[in-house]
């Protein structure tokens, strides 16, 4: 069996999985429910909120909503340029494997899917929370500035996501069966057409790794440090703004200092949610093992020490 029929199946096996869980926004997910506001939305090895212990426990509750807001507008966001990198990657298949074709047009299909998903998340969170939320990213201008890096490095920071996803879903959400049932379907559903896209992921990476020289793979390692980078700058604004939104909407004042807290809080959570997790993840560190020298391996462990201390 060679090499190129060996993809070809694992394109194939994404493709049948994709027909298998196909599902419908509203008939599937939301089936004309609401966001019940008396459960929290994230669960605590997520949101990490129990380290902030001046918190009431309705505070709690409240603040694990705003982050359950805006990690449903994150995957929003990202989704922007993971659906228009898979749709130029598919020109690499026009006029060959088309099996290939058929699952990255259909990975694209989906992405756009779960845009419009997470839309209406932010619709139903928007209606039962208190005024004044903002999320401050525009999907337009961050996948602009994602996508000028190299394909390289755009489809590991995908594959970074991706994987990350997996793990939050069956280590942190799937277990809690004290969180609000349609908060939780959401990321159920997401996770079940997320699960073929890693493998998508981890395929195209790798087609990527293999065509480039080694001079253009260690100047894509400094791209993908870059994008880590230009992803930490929007949890760092996130976080400030979920921070300010939160001690404006509660009804007791915080303590000297608790503020101060409770931004830090929600960087470390961010952080640990779209850097920190998906680097711990065994798939992800294995193939970015494969994917780099030790130097450069090295290079990209350096660079992100300071944000996940």
């Amino acid at each position: 069996m060679t090499h190129t029929t060996v993809h070809t199946e694992r394109y194939a096996h994404c493709i049948a999985a994709s027909r298998r869980v196909r599902w419908d926004i509203e008939h599937d997910v939301i089936r004309a429910r609401r966001l019940d506001f008396g459960k929290p939305f994230l669960p605590d090895g997520l949101s990490r909120i129990s380290r902030l212990d001046f918190l009431k426990p309705a505070e709690q509750l409240r603040l694990s909503q705003v982050q359950g807001r805006t990690y449903a507008n994150m995957f929003g966001l990202v989704e922007r340029f993971i659906g228009i990198q898979m749709l130029s990657c598919s020109r690499h298949h026009w006029f060959g494997d088309q099996v290939a074709l058929e699952a990255l047009v259909r990975f694209t299909d989906e992405e756009l899917k779960h845009q419009e998903l997470f839309r209406r998340v932010e619709r139903l969170a928007a209606a039962g929370m208190a005024d004044g939320y903002e999320f401050l990213p525009t999907a337009n201008a961050v996948a602009s500035q994602v996508l000028e890096a190299s394909t390289w490095a755009v489809l590991a920071l995908t594959c970074h996501i991706e994987l990350f996803t997996q793990v939050h879903y069956r280590q942190s959400i799937q277990p809690m069966e004290d969180i609000a049932g349609l908060y939780k379907d959401v990321f159920l559903f997401h996770w079940k057409e997320e699960s073929q896209h890693a493998i998508l992921d981890e395929l195209e990476w790798e087609r990527e790794h293999g065509r480039l020289t080694p001079r253009e793979r260690d100047v894509a390692v400094d791209d993908l440090i870059g994008l880590l980078g230009a992803i930490d700058g929007i949890l760092r604004q996130q976080a400030t703004a979920d921070a300010r939104y939160f001690s404006e909407t509660n009804p007791r004042r915080f303590a000297p200092g608790q503020d101060a807290r409770l931004a830090a809080g929600l960087l470390g959570a961010y952080r640990w949610q779209y850097i920190g997790s998906g680097l711990q993840s065994p798939r992800f560190r294995q193939l970015l093992v494969a994917m780099t020298t030790t130097p450069q391996l090295q290079r990209i462990q350096a660079a992100l020490a300071p944000l996940l201390s």
